[in-house]
């Protein structure tokens, strides 16, 4: 008895994932080869049934169909040995027969040509019914999704939420209803195929002998135990395809008594997991299509060792759209939609903004992707070390959204003998980290009042007093930058205690899901450095330059740079002790170029109290045409367009 080694899971109906839809155009595929045999052999047996005179010729051909069937090239052919042979045997015996077959008109017309002609309008037309039914589904259940991921996020309405919620999760059930059905009629097909070709030979063979007894005494000897077995296979065929259809009746229903909830987005009751190295969904991707015009497409999205791959449906194979290895991640503000995070390259060049359905997705494919950049999947076990760096973490950082600060401070004696500096050396551990700078709204009024200068990151004022600090500055350099966070350290003169605030800041954002940031104006002055908001131009916080004892970028990330900042702590006994803290930022451009300028501003500095120093410096140093400011070299072109029209650097 042949075996059907190929069929359509119901199960992986409701996913409809890229794989599901290739295998169902195999299965297409074979259904279109099948429909085409079924009208060549269905012809032949008509002109077997018309073709009285001409019986001998009729037949030689069927014989020759019969051969052909070996040839066909079934997709999903697998397992039709017995068939082919079975049939190969009947062809062979029509190729002997067909001198006697005469007057067979409504023998054959039973027997033969109705069961076949039965197969192609029931058994065809209904896969193509229901092919039909499935695309239709499928489009409106497309149409309905797009509708979900265009509702706003700044103004979502509950009642307009709710109505598309049910829409989506109505044409979701009703796609995976036709999928179900559509699934289960192909994977019947593969039966009734056989039936279909195993019946009218059997009913042909039956009225050859009734009819033509004589002569056919010899001739049934030989072929009573080949009808048997092939009527015992055909029965065997059809109990397995009662079986079998029973089996996907009862799946099918137990997959359709879920909950409702299944077929909405965003109703996730699983907990996030955030040691994931692998992850694959439908993720919503923004492409540009003009200048200044967008459309976003919902494709298939997996990962595979460290990089992104996409899928189209339908397609065999997924491309590579990214390389993740040393990547950031980070929640994105997109075209009013939720959900969204981008994903950028190391060298900044390349970034892609991606939209997840629901919010645990979104949450998932950030941590995966942030995990996959740390390279974790080169690892032995990738997942156990992501779970234990996951727990580090957690353990080793603390985030607040304050500048509260330890009751205890330590300050190494001098006196101690020098070692390799660790990271409790460095920082104290559970440190609290800021992670924004927030404008006191005092400190907003006084800078707003009537007569109050607003700083312009061109170097110009609105009343040119003689008491700005910037307005004798010999250099004004401007940076787009986004705050990273802050936080107090024990040593303020190595590089070590950076690199070492920068991992704390990063490892604390991507456990705690702190990914967004806002951008700011750093403008580095030869007397201070100030924070400014690129929108109202109010300074959100100034320091002194001759206060920052150490800056550095990252060594890794050249995106990302840092600088310590010296202050006073009072809380020992009245004793004014040094104090010092970390602040990490992200600019659009190389982080070597704002540690240039800070030098050069500190240079600046202490050449001032030397008029011949300074004279020197300023030969060596371009000016503006107006001899106010120090020129530095100009951005690149490939740099300033990598950061896109919104987060250029500025410069004075």
């Amino acid at each position: 008895m042949p075996a059907v080694h190929h069929k359509l899971l119901l199960e992986e109906a409701l996913q409809d994932s890229p794989q599901t839809r290739s295998l169902l155009s195999v299965f297409e595929e074979d259904a279109g080869t099948l429909t085409n045999y079924t009208n060549q052999l269905l012809q032949s047996m008509q002109r077997v049934f018309g073709a009285q005179n001409e019986m001998a010729l009729a037949t030689e051909q069927l014989s020759k169909l019969l051969l052909e069937y070996e040839k066909q090239n079934f997709a999903l052919a697998k397992g039709d040995e017995e068939v082919i042979n079975t049939l190969q045997h009947f062809a062979k015996s029509v190729e002997e027969l067909n001198s006697l077959h005469a007057e067979l008109a409504s023998q054959i017309a039973d027997k033969m040509v109705f069961p076949m002609v039965q197969f192609r309008e029931k058994d065809l037309t209904e896969i193509s019914t229901l092919k039909e039914i499935f695309s239709i589904a499928s489009d409106e259940h497309e149409a309905a999704m797009v509708k979900y991921s265009r509702l706003p996020k700044k103004r979502e309405n509950e009642k307009m939420k709710a109505e598309v919620v049910r829409e989506v999760a109505y044409c979701r059930r009703k796609q995976h209803q036709a999928a179900m059905q559509y699934y289960c009629a192909l994977n019947a097909l593969q039966y009734r195929k056989r039936v279909a070709m195993l019946e009218p030979m059997l009913g042909y063979t039956h009225a050859q002998i009734d009819f033509f007894k004589k002569g056919m005494e010899l001739v049934s000897k030989k072929m009573d135990s080949f009808l048997s077995s092939v009527s015992s296979m055909n029965q065997s065929i059809e109990s397995q395809l009662e079986v079998d259809a029973e089996v996907m009746r009862s799946s099918q229903r137990e997959l359709l008594s879920v909950d409702d909830t299944v077929y909405m987005p965003d109703h996730d009751q699983v907990p996030v997991n955030r040691a994931l190295v692998q992850k694959a969904g439908y993720l919503n991707i923004r492409n540009k299509t003009g200048l200044v015009t967008t459309a976003w497409d919902r494709l298939f999205f997996f990962t595979q060792g460290g990089n992104l791959m996409c899928q189209p449906r339908g397609a065999v194979a997924g491309g590579m759209v990214l390389d993740l290895d040393n990547s950031s991640v980070m929640a994105v503000e997109c075209e009013d939609r939720r959900y969204c995070f981008q994903i950028t390259s190391p060298n900044g060049k390349t970034s892609l903004i991606l939209q997840a359905e629901g919010k645990k997705e979104y949450e998932e494919w950030i941590c995966t992707l942030n995990n996959i950049s740390r390279q974790i999947y080169l690892t032995d076990n990738p997942e156990a070390v992501a779970i234990r760096l996951h727990q580090t973490a957690l353990q080793a950082v603390t985030p607040i959204t304050s500048f509260e600060k330890r009751s205890c401070f330590y300050s190494p004696p001098q006196s101690e003998t020098r070692r390799p500096l660790e990271p409790e050396d460095l920082i104290v551990p559970g440190t609290p980290i800021q992670f924004d700078i927030v404008l006191p709204a005092s400190e907003f009024l006084d800078q707003n009042r009537a007569g109050a200068r607003r700083t312009n990151p061109f170097g110009e004022t609105e009343d040119d007093d003689g008491d700005s600090d910037t307005h004798d500055s010999l250099l004004q350099q401007v940076f787009a930058v986004r705050f990273l966070g802050s936080m107090a350290v024990r040593a303020g003169h190595t590089q070590e205690v950076i690199y070492e605030a920068m991992r704390q800041v990063l490892a604390a954002r991507a456990i705690h899901n702190i990914f967004k940031t806002s951008e700011s104006h750093l403008m580095v002055t030869s007397t201070c450095i100030r924070l400014i908001d690129p929108q109202t131009q109010v300074t959100k916080i100034s320091f002194q330059l001759k206060d920052v004892t150490q800056f550095a970028a990252h060594q890794e990330n050249s995106r990302l740079m840092g600088f310590v900042l010296q202050g006073s702590d009072w809380s020992d006994g009245g004793e004014d002790q040094p104090s010092f803290s970390v602040f990490a930022f992200e600019s659009n451009t190389e982080g070597e170029k704002i540690c240039y300028t800070i030098n050069l501003g500190k240079e600046i500095s202490l050449a001032k109290k030397d008029p011949e120093a300074l004279a020197q410096l300023m030969k060596a140093m371009p000016l503006t045409n107006d001899g106010k400011f120090l020129l530095l070299e100009s951005e690149t072109g490939a740099a300033v367009e990598a950061a896109g029209p919104d987060e250029q650097e500025s410069e004075a």
